[in-house]
């Protein structure tokens, strides 16, 4: 039997659940993605985010994981019970290697909730899923997720120039990845930890 047999699991950190989206998590993930700040620092969340965009969205998790393609996380406040973003793993078993991606929303920034939600995900890919590398980039104007990275042991593997378009703009790439045998040595394979102030 596979991990993807079972249902995906939910994560715990210090104050974050990390679990699977619901479909009655539509309207948080709305108001949260149809911000203008969240679309303009991700590749590929719509602005405007029309109605029912989140609803098809979320439907394709579940899919996706049980076909091993994809681990979809909603990040939870656990105090709140409140939807605050989301962190997946876009995976590639054939090369044990996941991209990773994540956006929190703007309400909840500065709280370090990226940091804890990504240490749980990059012990999820490496413990549980088995994987061998994990990558993530982000768009050189947005320094603050490259941060997130460099928390987690990640390191700057070098710049795409001009390699997508965002708002009809070209947008330059910053590309991080992090090997399990850097992880098991490294500060994202001890307990998630972040300070206020960070993303």
């Amino acid at each position: 039997m596979s991990l993807h047999d079972l249902p995906q699991p939910t994560l715990s950190g210090a104050r974050l659940d990390l679990r699977p989206f619901r479909p009655g998590d539509a309207p948080a993930v709305q108001a949260l993605a149809g911000a203008r700040e969240i679309a303009d620092t991700t590749l590929t969340v719509p602005h405007p985010y029309g109605d029912g965009a989140a609803e098809q969205w979320i439907a394709t998790h579940a899919p996706a994981w049980a076909a091993g393609a994809l681990a979809s996380f909603a990040v939870v406040e656990r105090a709140a019970g409140q939807l605050v973003g989301t962190i997946g793993l876009t995976l590639k078993p054939a090369h044990a290697r996941a991209e990773m991606g994540y956006w929190i929303g703007v309400p909840f920034w500065n709280r370090g909730y990226a940091t804890e939600a990504a240490a749980l995900v990059l012990r999820f890919g490496f413990e549980g899923l088995g994987l061998n590398r994990v990558h993530a980039q982000h768009f050189s104007r947005n320094p603050q997720s490259g941060r997130v990275m460099r928390k987690l042991g990640m390191r700057h593997e070098g710049r795409l120039r001009q390699h997508v378009r965002r708002w009809g703009s070209p947008e330059d790439l910053e590309q991080y990845g992090i090997l399990r045998d850097e992880w098991l040595g490294g500060p994202a394979a001890g307990p998630p930890t972040s300070h206020p102030g960070d993303p």
